[in-house]
């Protein structure tokens, strides 16, 4: 099993989560963030450093539709997007985005 980045860290993209990941299996977009699901350990360090919640481990996202979909992006986006491994200060408004439903759209490839 591994662990997704899920909606909520799109525009918010807290990235306390990289620095405590064992493997260095997290990827930067221009609001996002992914975990490369085949380098992912399952360890999860990084779910409770996450301050919006967008971490989850896969066997928790119960729809079928949804588990695919997040899955997807992030084994996709890992293998385009450069690693990150060290932490940075997150974007301006991402206390404006915290929450914010329906953003999926709103990821920048």
């Amino acid at each position: 099993m591994t662990h997704l980045v899920t909606e909520n860290c799109i525009k918010c993209k807290h990235t306390d989560c990289v620095s405590v990941c064992p493997v260095d299996c997290f990827y930067e977009g221009p609001n996002f963030l992914v975990i490369n699901p085949d380098e992912c350990i399952d360890c999860a360090v990084c779910i409770p450093e996450c301050p919006v919640n967008a971490i989850v481990a896969q066997e928790d996202i119960k729809d079928p539709i949804e588990h695919q979909y997040w899955f997807d992006i992030n084994k996709r986006l890992s293998k385009k997007w450069p690693l990150i491994t060290k932490q940075k200060s997150p974007p301006p408004d991402a206390g404006e985005w915290d929450g914010v439903p329906n953003k999926r759209n709103d990821i920048i490839e």
